[in-house]
């Protein structure tokens, strides 16, 4: 049984063919092909790349939210946070990364796509607690990684490093019982690299 996968350029050609006016971008870099939609366009566009017969999504493979507060040494100037999903197509053998940036830096929302790939459920669940991105019509959008109680969203790049509390079961009251951290920050120590027969070591 032989195996072939589709040219890059001709991923490219199906999907600008399939999406149309939908499409923001799309670009191709080290054999990937990368496209981007707007928000509004965003499920719409999904679905489109799923049931469309040159492209044939029918797999979700990751999804993952990013932001780019600090990129390029803070001189970035879009918009803060994006959605990449990396989409798999086993009947044509062909993979694509599609991007939607959120609109509201201060309240990311798009849309969700778990109706569409069940995969999505957990990923966008994943996204929504560490980066603070609300995905519309998720069914069971609550935390996955953080306790219930936290606050914040640990991967956004202006989440403090340190804590003020911690948390920890009191077997008296029976419960989970948060307090201040007691454990003083430690810096990172560098590794160190030592010399052949460092110490007589053969």
């Amino acid at each position: 049984m032989t195996t072939f996968s589709v040219r890059p350029e001709a991923t490219r050609d199906a999907v600008v063919a399939v999406l149309g006016d939908k499409l923001q971008k799309i670009t191709i870099a080290l054999g990937e092909v990368t496209a981007v939609v707007a928000a509004a366009d965003y499920l719409a566009a999904a679905q489109l790349l799923r049931d469309s017969a040159g492209c044939q999504f029918e797999q979700l493979i990751d999804l993952c939210g990013v932001d780019y507060l600090e990129y390029k040494n803070g001189d970035y100037e879009g918009l803060r946070f994006c959605v990449v999903t990396h989409l798999l197509s086993v009947a044509l053998n062909q993979r694509l990364r599609l991007k939607v940036y959120a609109t509201d830096d201060g309240m990311p929302v798009v849309a969700s796509v778990s109706k569409l790939w069940t995969t999505a459920n957990w990923f966008e669940r994943e996204a929504f607690d560490l980066f603070g991105i609300v995905f519309e019509g998720h069914e069971d959008l609550r935390r996955i990684l953080t306790d219930y109680g936290f606050i914040g969203h640990p991967f956004r790049k202006d989440f403090p490093a340190e804590g003020h509390v911690e948390m920890r079961y009191d077997a008296e009251q029976a419960r989970v019982v948060y307090q201040p951290v007691s454990i003083e920050a430690r810096e990172i120590t560098p590794r160190v690299i030592r010399e052949d027969k460092y110490g007589g070591l053969k």
